[in-house]
């Protein structure tokens, strides 16, 4: 049967060459899977489905159009199948556009390697076909895959200026409020708060540029020292105590470590403003640490609403904010929980999330104790 995207509307009989070609494509995807999951380290863990997306249909329409009187010059003649392959790479997984070309070029051995060893001759004209089918996908793809990732960073663009007009606010009013007063205690008052608001913005616009590299392929650059994560939480602890109230507990002990201070620092700030973000108003928050064979164990826990299996799939990646989020009138841009899975996937650990009605809702990091042997 064939995939192709025209669904086989033409009355034209194939060639010979189209059939046997058709008769070969498990073959051939069984050889590309193989290669491309060893060769392209994005593709590596890939569930099936998602990594064959829609190749299939567009490697039969290279074999309809094999056929010389077939109505299809190239495979991608008159249909969106290879750039909507870009398009699904850009929103479906961690590719760069380096990945999208090497896996049509190992698409382009595998056809060609099994087409030799099952002794499929082919014309000039029958190559030149399947190498311009090719060429033209993989500009097609890279140029979806480019739009799709241009539209992210507009939507990155919209969500910062939202979030960044609050700080940027507070920050103008008091400087303005400096220029008109004499009175020097007042001054220092409110040039400390307006230095509170810029180090906000700034933080933020650090938490965007290092998710978008880590997404991009890049690790986040650590500066890694050793400390006492008991001090970064019991700092988070008196920030948080003075900003939202008596309603943060603290189980910890001492654990000293090689990490990035700010970094992680950052990440647990984060975790802690979702769990009031999303948690039951008023209700206690737990920040938990524990250290076991030679990894550091941090959660932090909220009661309230659970977080849906199909959301927490989601929730780490990019715009993934929780339904919640989406219904409600909850302010947020999405990058605190995908800047907490950068953080903790470049100190060579994870974070995760155990959340039920029951239960409340936790997040988890969970990171070697010394991250030094683990850097590249």
């Amino acid at each position: 049967m064939s995939l192709a995207t025209d669904q086989r509307s033409s009355s034209v009989p194939l060639s010979s060459t189209s059939m046997r070609m058709l008769e070969l494509r498990e073959v051939i995807f069984a050889l590309w899977e193989q290669r491309v999951r060893t060769d392209v380290s994005q593709a590596a863990l890939l569930q099936h489905p998602l990594l064959v997306d829609t190749l299939p249909a567009f490697y039969d329409n290279i074999a309809e159009s094999v056929t010389a009187a077939y109505p299809r010059a190239t495979a991608v003649d008159g249909t969106t199948a290879a750039a909507q392959h870009g398009g699904e790479r850009a929103r479906l997984t961690n590719y760069d556009h380096r990945a999208v070309i090497e896996e049509y070029q190992l698409l382009r051995w595998a056809i060609f390697e099994v087409l030799h060893v099952e002794q499929v001759l082919l014309t000039r004209e029958e190559i030149h076909t399947i190498n311009a089918s090719l060429d033209g996908a993989i500009q097609e793809a890279v140029e979806t895959f480019t739009l799709v990732h241009s539209g992210l960073r507009e939507r990155v663009a919209a969500a910062l200026t939202h979030d960044l007009r609050g700080p940027l606010s507070a920050a103008y009013t008091a400087l303005q409020i400096i220029l008109l007063s004499d009175d020097l205690a007042k001054i220092r008052l409110v040039a400390g708060k307006a230095m509170t608001n810029i180090d906000r913005v700034s933080g933020m616009v650090d938490e965007m540029l290092d998710t978008m590299a880590f997404h991009g392929g890049q690790k986040l650059q650590l500066q890694v020292s050793n400390f006492d994560i008991d001090e970064v939480i019991k700092e988070v602890q008196t920030d948080a105590i003075m900003t939202h109230g008596l309603r943060f507990q603290v189980i910890a002990c001492s654990v000293k470590g090689w990490w990035d201070r700010s970094a992680l620092k950052r990440a647990v700030e984060n975790l802690v403003s979702n769990a009031v973000k999303y948690g039951k108003p008023d209700s206690p928050i737990k920040i938990k640490i524990a250290e076991t064979h030679e990894r550091l164990v941090l959660s932090v826990h909220n009661e309230g609403n659970p977080v849906s299996r199909e959301e927490q799939d989601s929730i780490f990646q990019m715009y993934g904010r929780a339904q919640a989020a989406k219904d409600g009138a909850k302010e947020g841009w999405g990058i605190g929980l995908p800047y907490v899975r950068t953080v903790a996937e470049s100190h060579a650990g994870s974070v995760s999330v155990d959340s039920s009605t029951e239960r409340g809702t936790t997040f988890l990091i969970d990171i070697p104790v010394d991250i030094r042997p683990y850097l590249a």
